[in-house]
């Protein structure tokens, strides 16, 4: 497997987790806004950057 792929994977699991995370924060009501703004913002960022680094590894490969 190619570093950039596996690189990309660890991002779109990383943006899984933070975004599973701002659910579970949202849905007991527990997180600030602060929080969930925080960690919903880097889930999308870490989610979206992987995908991104994954599909373009694809088109090159």
């Amino acid at each position: 497997m190619d570093l950039k792929k596996l690189f990309g994977t660890a991002l779109t699991l990383l943006g899984i987790g933070g975004l599973i995370y701002t659910a579970i924060l949202f849905g007991n009501s527990s997180g600030t806004t602060k929080q969930l703004i925080v960690y919903g913002v880097l889930g999308a960022i870490f989610f979206f950057s992987g995908i991104g680094l994954i599909r373009t590894t694809s088109k090159s490969s």
